[in-house]
């Protein structure tokens, strides 16, 4: 018998059919959905420059909050280009190696933006618990350490995933009811039992980010519990404003999150519109909001942008 060759079900393109149920109403989602992403552009871009530029900037917790950006930067360009033309000129063709291109970036970024809330929990942790320390702990070795491992582990994460989804034969429908690339949406073309991938990419980044979301919640039980034996009431609030900011992008970024991928396993009783239209928000809106967030309670970065845009102001 000759040999099963695979890439003959893969040879054909995927079509991305945007947002079911609103296809009429696409050029006008399109609208407030680019404002959005213009928004994360811009805002991530400024605060890579500042980070980058500002002396001042060149700590622990900027370069995290520098990767952050690069993240969210990679995140929303990944899909918000395919998806604007998909609202604006209807259904679009994706090759299948850009499609698992798309997917590895969309979940890689997904598992680093995870990873990187965790460090910049602990590097709160340092700074608040252990200020004396700060310095000796996390040093420019141990940033660049901190920086690689996380990377390397998201993605060994999702690297099994574009394999499982590479090896599977798509002999029927090319056609997805969805924006981009989603893991499960494309899996579930597949003429195949994907078990394994279901089972795969529910588990292993589920009990990825979980952790991450357990050890965070140990390190902000650690900080408050020293916030408020704080002496001064103005350190209490500076300390206090520096977490609620990251309190903030980590409610952002793992309530849409679990939400989506709960919802994508088991919710059969959420209409699929509401679904992808939420998965279509959650890769642009928390890169848009991240930036004006840590911009707003951060004092330094607020200085810093007020600063630059005074000198724009005056040439």
């Amino acid at each position: 018998m000759a040999p099963f060759n695979m890439s003959y079900f893969n040879a054909a393109p995927f079509t991305l059919m945007g947002i079911p149920g609103l296809e009429e109403y696409h050029i006008w989602i399109s609208v407030p959905f680019c404002t959005v992403y213009l928004v994360a552009i811009a805002g991530n871009s400024i605060l890579l420059y500042l980070i980058t530029t500002e002396h001042s900037l060149h700590a622990p917790m900027f370069y995290f909050l520098a990767m952050l950006a690069v993240t969210d930067l990679v995140l929303s360009t990944t899909c918000v280009p395919k998806t604007l033309s998909i609202f604006c000129l209807g259904p679009q063709e994706i090759a299948f190696s850009s499609c698992l291109t798309q997917l590895f970036f969309l979940h890689y970024s997904f598992v680093l933006d995870s990873a990187i809330l965790l460090a910049m929990a602990f590097d709160h942790y340092v700074a608040i618990c252990s200020p004396l320390r700060y310095t000796t702990i996390l040093t420019p070795q141990v940033i660049v350490k901190i920086m690689v491992g996380i990377s390397i582990r998201s993605f060994c994460v999702f690297v099994p995933c574009v394999l499982l989804v590479k090896w599977l034969p798509f002999c029927q429908t090319h056609l997805t009811h969805h924006t981009y690339c989603e893991h499960i949406s494309v899996a579930r073309l597949s003429c195949a039992d994907i078990s394994i991938n279901i089972w795969y990419g529910f588990a292993v980044p589920i009990m990825t980010v979980i952790s991450d979301v357990v050890l965070i919640i140990i390190s902000c039980t650690f900080i408050l519990k020293a916030v408020f034996h704080l002496p001064s009431h103005d350190t209490r609030q500076r300390a206090l404003g520096t977490c609620g900011s990251h309190v903030c992008i980590i409610l952002m970024f793992y309530i849409p999150a679990f939400f989506s991928i709960l919802a994508h396993r088991f919710g059969h009783n959420v209409p699929l519109t509401f679904h992808i239209m939420f998965a279509s928000l959650y890769v642009v809106i928390p890169p848009a909001l991240n930036p004006i967030v840590y911009g707003e309670k951060t004092k330094q970065v607020r200085e810093k942008v007020f600063l630059l845009f005074s000198r724009k102001g005056k040439k």
